[in-house]
């Protein structure tokens, strides 16, 4: 059954896709010549970005996506099929509400009135149905003036994710509104807001009109609202260059939640969708080990043809290389082989790869 109604029945609706960060809990494999956004870190013949495209584009009117200069002809590359001007590229990274922001005022240039949502380009939502149910329920509800925000069902109390405390139903029982946003609590403060109820884990999925984001913005930050109304203006002419490379610098960094979310949410013009479907945003070696099939033996293997043996190690994951590899007796172990650097870490420590790079590259510059 197709989550997708005729076009005829439903707001105009823009995707658009903020393709940025690194992914340092996932080097090697991550790196900021090749992002995680990048990757076929599944092994399914499509990167996380392509399958971000993939589960939008049967609802999206359009569809921009928002990276870096660095990673811009890449990010081409990967989707040939996009229209020209798909691709808005930033000079350096400015957080969310910049990047955000920005496709909010070229939409706003380009269409004067549409919904527009934002969706990181490296998660991981296997029920691609459900999930443009949900956004379309979204989509509704934004059309009314709300900003709405797509919650996150815990799967447990988690220190990874910050959580939207939900208040009274809407009206016709779609969503809540909103009665506050929680930075990432401690495991401890975690299982007590699960205790409570009513929470959802935060996945930075926004739905709203682009009039109303950037009203908002207006008010709260107008000097990041003009910022990137004048860029918006100068978008599709030729002087984009050198008003971007004017105005982009000067932009305040903050992110969407801090610039945005919390505050309309205390003034209650924030909503959430309860999302019941599969979600993970492959945070680290742990969670991309869970979300790939196990052979026989109980291990898995990734972007590799040679010879791989796992005994007594269920839970190992081994991804990359040419060189045959034998995993014995180290159940839940991550070998990660790349041309730059060989890992092994296990999945417990998966949250420490990030520190224990840094020290390697604090170590080599002795």
């Amino acid at each position: 059954m197709s989550a997708t109604p005729s076009s005829t029945s439903r707001e105009r609706f823009a995707a658009v896709i903020p393709a940025g960060g690194v992914g340092s809990r996932l080097w090697p494999l991550s790196q900021p010549s090749r992002p995680k956004f990048l990757l076929d870190l599944l092994g399914s013949g499509r990167t996380l970005l392509q399958a971000t495209v993939d589960r939008l584009e049967p609802i999206a009117d359009e569809l921009l996506i928002v990276t870096g200069v660095a990673h811009a002809d890449a990010v081409a590359a990967q989707l040939p099929h996009l229209p020209a001007g798909s691709v808005l590229a930033e000079p350096s990274p400015r957080d969310s509400m910049a990047a955000i922001a920005l496709a909010a005022a070229v939409l706003e240039r380009r269409h004067d009135s549409i919904v527009m949502g934002s969706f990181a380009a490296d998660h991981v939502i296997p029920d691609a149905d459900a999930f443009r149910a949900t956004v379309l329920t979204a989509v509704e509800i934004a059309a009314g003036g709300d900003i709405v925000t797509l919650g996150i069902e815990p799967a447990g109390p988690s220190s990874a994710f910050g959580y939207i405390e939900a208040g009274e139903p809407l009206a016709g029982g779609a969503g809540r509104r909103v009665r506050a946003f929680t930075e990432k609590p401690s495991e401890e403060v975690a299982a007590q807001l699960l205790a409570k109820g009513g929470y959802f884990w935060n996945a930075g999925m926004f739905v709203t009109r682009v009039d109303v984001l950037l009203g908002h913005l207006e008010r709260l930050h107008p000097q990041l609202a003009a910022g990137v109304r004048e860029i918006a203006a100068a978008w599709d002419s030729d002087a984009r260059a050198e008003v971007l490379d004017r105005v982009w610098p000067t932009l305040t960094r903050i992110a969407i939640d801090h610039a945005i979310a919390e505050p309309v949410a205390a003034a209650g013009g924030v909503a959430v969708v309860p999302a019941h479907f599969a979600w993970d945003d492959v945070g680290d070696f742990h969670s991309l080990a869970a979300l790939l099939t196990p052979d026989t033996s109980g291990g898995a293997v990734v972007d590799r043809d040679a010879p791989t043996v796992f005994d007594s190690a269920a839970g190992s994951v081994v991804i990359g290389g040419t060189k045959p590899v034998v995993v014995v007796g180290a159940s839940d172990t991550v070998v990660v082989d790349t041309p730059d650097a060989l890992l092994v870490v296990s999945r417990h420590a998966a949250q420490r790869v990030k520190e224990a790079h840094e020290a390697l590259e604090r170590a080599a510059r002795k």
